[in-house]
């Protein structure tokens, strides 16, 4: 799906309307911390009991934790729940430079000090989009430790669609948020990258307002958007050239059938590599931001594939 010229504007600043499961999840609110990886303070936050299977929830870049905090309690009753902010985005510290490595390591952290680990059944990792990295290479380094990966809508491409990305974002380089007056005239300008429609737009701005930060520049208070824009250069415009199938974790790719991140070629590549290394699902009328499009039908599809780690764990 392109983007029209000049996209329109998702929210007025206004708070839609929104239904009662959605009020009822929010209402969950989760323990809120920080833990110390590497230099970086990065935020955390934590659902359900310690002792129950682990369950980690990574978002994708531009995103934050809290893509996950209003689909977190419907899983909260039996599992420990965690989920984070990469470090330079949400509330999580700012760094001089980073990697999948560095990345994959506050994953990993979260996994212990969240109390993930504290079940004997191996906890499952799913990931939204450019997460979908650092989970590969969870898989990795931790293999058999964990339980299950879910790739929802993963930056997964042909090598042709890869060039054609890298070409696009040579020369690019990070540029300073815009500081706005209001936090309403804020959420008027979020936009979601790719650009997609919305009609759960109660999800976007529950979203956008959690993605601001005030902040005092020169003589000008505001909110600006809360992430590092060092991420946007070309260093960080990775993607996942291989499923590690060999690392013996049990994996599933989840698309969003109108995702705008993939060309045809691209479906038939992931289909293609998919086959005999991990089960792969489509969510009908899903686009790239597959929580956000089909909340219940992920929340569904990730119940019957935790069911599924549960009973060979």
């Amino acid at each position: 799906m392109n983007a029209p010229a000049e996209t329109p504007p998702l929210l007025t600043g206004a708070v839609p309307p929104a239904p009662a499961w959605f009020v009822k999840a929010v209402a969950e609110e989760p323990e809120r911390s920080m833990i110390a990886v590497r230099g970086a303070e990065v935020e955390m936050l934590t659902w359900g009991e310690i002792g129950a299977p682990g369950l980690l929830f990574l978002h994708g870049k531009g995103a934050h934790a809290d893509w996950w905090s209003f689909l977190a309690p419907f899983f909260s009753s039996r599992y420990r729940v965690v989920a984070i902010s990469w470090s330079g985005m949400g509330r999580s510290g700012w760094r001089q430079a980073y990697s999948e490595d560095l990345l994959a390591e506050e994953a990993m952290a979260a996994l212990e000090a969240g109390g993930a680990l504290a079940a004997k059944a191996k906890p499952v990792v799913v990931a939204h989009s450019f997460g979908s990295l650092m989970a590969a290479l969870m898989c990795e380094r931790m293999g058999g430790r964990l339980g299950a990966a879910v790739f929802v809508d993963p930056p997964f491409f042909s090598r042709e669609t890869i060039a054609r990305r890298r070409e696009r974002w040579a020369g690019a380089s990070a540029k300073a948020h815009r500081v706005y007056g209001s936090v309403e005239e804020a959420v008027r300008r979020f936009r979601f990258s790719p650009w997609q429609p919305c009609e759960n737009l109660f999800i976007a701005d529950f979203i956008a307002r959690r993605s601001l930060v005030r902040v005092e520049e020169g003589e000008r208070a505001g909110w600006r958007w809360c992430l590092d824009p060092r991420h946007w250069t070309p260093d960080r415009q990775n993607a996942i050239e291989r499923l590690p199938a060999e690392a013996g974790v049990p994996m599933t790719v989840i698309l969003g059938s109108r995702s705008a991140l993939y060309t045809p070629d691209d479906v038939r590549y992931i289909e293609a590599t998919c086959r005999g290394a991990a089960r792969l699902l489509t969510i009908p009328e899903a686009a790239h931001h597959v929580m956000v499009d089909q909340p219940l039908a992920l929340v569904s599809v990730l119940r019957a594939v935790l069911a599924d780690a549960d009973a060979s764990s």
